[in-house]
């Protein structure tokens, strides 16, 4: 009698790309390993985000507090992410070329603490100028009740750019160690913002901007208690001594010019959302967050942990990353595929489940909805482009990314023009498309199409 073949064990779809990947190699599997870290601690993050959008909509709905907090939180914010990308982008590749010489880098840490200090009461004197100056002239764009309610928050919220500045430093010195605790660490704001909301009703957009003070406030002291465990905190230094400076304005002057302009689409989005009437940046602003829930659960998570392997490993093998980099692009392009065709389906209810009460009528969580669904086609092309910018940084190659912000900002500025008069703010969230679509072209050719010609003809 024949014996049957003993069945095959039942394998789940992620385990089987888990295998994969491991079998793939063991850089493959610390990416792996890396992404599945980030993405758990991201994933408390959002949920904390989602609890402060819950409550944020329950007090104000689409209110001009909404409105007028999210114009001045943007504008203000601006500086800190630029900072945030630049140092991620250059600290990590640098530290982790000179690992065999962590000790020379104690004094370059302090002096860069310094200048972040510094950088930090510069730009919280400049935006309370400047920003005054359009409030005090009445070119905001906002309304006469909204501009008056951003002027009054102004004062308190432009401490954010110290204190952020100096988090985002800090962050980033614990992605170069190749610790991803930060990632967690980043809804402590958030749930400092939902905590003042909910218990202070009836105060106006005093909650918003003191919950988002103390919730910044309470990031940093949580790293810098983190860094001084491990030793790793210095005293600030008012200086430009240590020799790591040369390689780190090598890459910081085109970055920070690439990034500003690349995130400036943020904020020419707001004053394009301030000339459609009151509501229309509250509604973008839900909208973004909600699909900030899902961009960051895939396409952060992998550049987060990319980052660090494909700067330790171009030096050792560079067709090695590049074939690395090929795999994940379609990897994740295929991911944002069905997480884009999933958010179609599901948005109504997801809207409607994290907003519809309070103030947050049935009409808001279509017009949200609405808006969600035409910001939803980006997500293949920023998950691709992602990892395609982790590994041209793991290159040095700032100037790609300085142009990509030229690409970016060019293509968010057409897209605007040319939807947003016909679909209003929807054009603006489906205008976001053409900036990682050209990006994630743009890397593609440069950096996989072109390298894979030049090898085959060698």
């Amino acid at each position: 009698m024949q014996q049957r073949p003993a069945p095959k064990p039942f394998v789940a779809p992620w385990g089987a790309l888990e295998a994969r990947l491991r079998a793939a190699g063991p850089v493959h599997a610390a990416i792996l390993n890396g992404m599945l870290t980030v993405a758990a601690f991201l994933f408390i993050g959002k949920l904390a985000s989602a609890l402060k959008e819950m409550a944020v909509a329950y007090r104000y709905g689409v209110g001009p507090e909404v409105d007028a907090y999210q114009l001045l939180y943007t504008v203000i914010s601006w500086p800190i992410g630029v900072w945030s990308s630049v140092l991620t982008a250059v600290l990590v590749p640098l530290a982790m070329r000179q690992h065999d010489q962590q000790g020379h880098l104690v004094r370059f840490r302090s002096e860069l603490l310094g200048l972040a200090i510094l950088a930090g009461i510069a730009l919280a004197g400049l935006a309370w100028l400047v920003m005054h100056v359009l409030f005090r002239l009445g070119h905001s764009g906002l309304p006469a009740r909204s501009a008056s309610i951003a002027e009054a928050a102004l004062p308190g919220l432009v401490l954010l750019l110290p204190l952020g500045m100096l988090a985002a430093l800090q962050s980033a010195w614990m992605l170069a160690a190749g610790r991803h605790l930060n990632s967690l660490l980043e809804c402590i704001p958030t749930l400092s913002i939902t905590m003042l909301v909910m218990v202070m009703p009836g105060r106006g957009i005093q909650p918003l901007v003191w919950g988002t003070v103390a919730g910044a406030a309470f990031h940093l002291l949580s790293l810098v208690m983190l860094s001084a465990r491990r030793g790793e905190l210095g005293a600030p230094r008012i200086a430009l001594a240590s020799p790591h400076w040369t390689g780190f304005w090598q890459g910081f002057g085109i970055m920070l010019a690439g990034q500003a302009l690349m995130s400036l689409t943020a904020v020419i989005d707001q004053f394009y959302a301030v000339g459609l009437g009151t509501g229309a940046i509250a509604k973008l602003g839900y909208a973004n967050r909600v699909l900030s829930l899902m961009l960051s659960l895939g396409a952060l998570a992998v550049s987060r942990a990319t980052l660090p392997i494909f700067a330790q490993r171009q030096a050792q093998d560079g067709a090695l990353v590049r074939a690395m980099a090929r795999r994940w692009t379609g990897l994740l392009f295929a991911l944002g595929v069905l997480a884009a065709a999933a958010g179609h389906a599901i948005a109504p209810w997801g809207v409607r489940l994290l907003f519809e009460r309070g103030q947050f009528s049935a009409a808001d969580t279509a017009a949200v909805a609405q808006v969600l669904r035409f910001g939803l086609p980006q997500m293949p092309f920023y998950f691709a482009s992602m990892v395609l910018v982790s590994y041209a940084l793991s290159q040095r190659r700032f100037g790609l990314v300085f142009c990509s912000g030229l690409i970016g900002c060019a293509g968010k500025i057409a897209g605007n023009m040319l939807l947003v008069p016909a679909l209003g703010v929807n054009g603006i969230a489906l205008g976001t498309m053409l900036v990682y679509a050209s990006n994630a072209l743009f890397f593609w050719i440069t950096l996989i199409a072109c390298a894979s010609r030049q090898g085959r003809a060698t």
